[in-house]
């Protein structure tokens, strides 16, 4: 089982596409924070990224694309001397075009966003750094290029589902920007997803990930990266910031959560499903970890406004 494929599972993941944008001359478009996790790609020409608290911006050339994790405004702009607009404007302004700003179409973005559950912050973002920054001649950056290039395509050529497709695409290439990520700067992520990046920690999350039903100890989880119990235990916590069996705990709380969030199975069955045996040892657990019983976190979840406010044309801009 693959915890990354487990989370996104969880935290059920869409991707939505923009229309795009096209620029040229000098220009430059500021945007509110996004609503998720805003993701752009450069398809022709080149601009620069400004975010909000990040001190110097990041050049953007042709094929590039970059994630912003976090809730921050950000500007593109060709000119730092550019007088920045406001997006939404534009695209109020473009209706079904494709919005535009400056003199000229040298510039040409592909974007979106991807939403996700309310657990999302706490289980994937925060261990992000806000921007994540793919240069277009990254050499493993060709499975990043091939999704966005298929995006690219379908949104061109619109074919019979090309909207969903393009969707789906976009999920992989978040696959295919975070397993890069990972790859390069390992330091730059924090928590579970650091543990990915150690062989002898993603063992142990793998196994956990595939049978977290079961009663685990460190011993069997440390032979799993072939290591000792010790070793085990100093690397997880040292990497992901809990002990193996906390991290379990936590993981399995994540998952009656969810059940109890969208299902209507009776606590004495998520407890079976989630490796307590009775429903007085969820309780117990669940408390601890949420500060709620489980039967409060379902009222609360249950009497919660389900309908999403839709994100302003700004929200998705680029």
């Amino acid at each position: 089982m693959d915890p990354l494929e487990d989370v996104l599972a969880l935290l059920g993941t869409r991707a939505h596409l923009s229309t795009g944008m096209t620029a040229g001359g000098r220009w430059a478009v500021r945007f509110d924070p996004p609503d998720g996790v805003k993701f752009n790609t450069l398809r022709r020409g080149r601009c620069f990224l400004s975010v909000e608290g990040l001190t110097a911006p990041i050049a953007l050339e042709e094929g590039d694309c970059f994630l912003l994790t976090h809730p921050l405004a950000f500007t593109l702009f060709s000119d730092p001397h550019a007088v920045p607009v406001d997006a939404e404007p534009l695209w109020t302004a473009a209706g079904d075009g494709l919005p535009h700003v400056g003199g000229g179409v040298d510039t040409f973005l592909v974007g979106g966003r991807f939403s996700f559950g309310d657990r999302a912050r706490g289980l994937l973002l925060d261990g992000l750094p806000p921007v994540i920054h793919v240069p277009a001649d990254t050499g493993e950056a060709s499975a990043v290029r091939w999704a966005l290039g298929q995006i690219d395509a379908e949104l061109r050529g619109r074919p019979i589902g090309s909207t969903l497709v393009a969707e789906h695409l976009a999920v992989v290439m978040l696959i295919h920007v975070l397993r890069l990520h990972l790859a390069r700067e390992p330091r730059a992520v924090s928590g579970w997803l650091a543990g990915l990046a150690d062989p002898v920690v993603a063992a142990a999350l793998r196994s956990m990930h595939a049978r977290p039903a079961y009663p685990w100890t460190v011993a069997e989880l440390a032979s799993a990266g072939a290591v000792s119990r010790s070793t085990l235990a100093a690397r997880f916590k040292e990497t992901v910031g809990l002990g193996p069996l906390d991290y379990l705990t936590r993981w399995r709380i994540e998952l009656a959560a969810q059940r109890l969030r969208t299902g209507d199975d009776t606590l004495a069955t998520i407890a079976l499903a989630v490796g307590y045996g009775s429903e007085s040892a969820l309780s117990t657990a669940f408390k601890r970890v949420t500060g709620n019983s489980p039967r409060e976190y379902r009222r609360r979840c249950a009497g919660a406004a389900t309908v999403e406010a839709a994100p302003s044309p700004a929200s998705q801009a680029g």
